[in-house]
């Protein structure tokens, strides 16, 4: 049995505490207050995830190196698989779920996405978004080759870069909402 195992033999899981302290959490995510009890152990992942049932976040590699789980807090880019959510109390979270500017309706880099043919499987999509609304933002979008330089922590097995790089840069001229 590995020394990580529990006595019955099963992994461990998250949110297990193992002598550890749960801490209170203030998340604010998409406009919604969330007051948690985590372990101060987990990912920012794994509370949107398992806590809040925000699956749109993916985890991919779960190492920060494919951009799968990009979220934006305090409107900046980070991947949230990297992220300790004891880190961000009191933070302002933005992923997938709450981008649309009103139900029904797309942001306009969902709608460029979708014009542009800038997903195949979809796995990779929200994070390549959320990454694609923070280079935009960040000024990063005036140019396909700036596009491709800034949006290189986020990777496509499926190779949908050449509609991904379309979409954001002519969303990147744009004011966003």
């Amino acid at each position: 049995m590995s020394s990580s195992a529990r006595s019955d033999g099963s992994q461990p899981q998250p949110g297990d505490s193992y002598g550890s302290t749960r801490m209170p959490l203030r998340l604010t995510v998409n406009g919604t207050l969330h007051r948690l009890e985590i372990d101060p152990r987990e990912s920012l992942l794994d509370v949107l995830r398992e806590r809040l049932d925000l699956t749109g976040t993916k985890k991919g590699c779960n190492q920060g190196a494919c951009g799968a789980c990009t979220v934006l807090v305090e409107g900046r880019r980070i991947n949230s698989c990297l992220a300790l959510a004891a880190m961000y109390h009191d933070a302002h979270v933005s992923t997938i779920e709450g981008l649309s500017p009103a139900e029904g309706d797309l942001h306009p880099l969902q709608a460029a996405f979708i014009e542009h043919d800038g997903f195949q499987c979809g796995f990779c999509t929200a994070g390549q978004i959320m990454s694609g609304v923070a280079c935009i933002g960040e000024g990063h979008a005036t140019s396909a080759d700036e596009v491709r330089f800034w949006m290189s922590g986020n990777i496509c097995r499926c190779g949908a870069y050449p509609g991904i790089v379309a979409a954001i840069a002519e969303v990147g001229g744009r004011k966003l909402p």
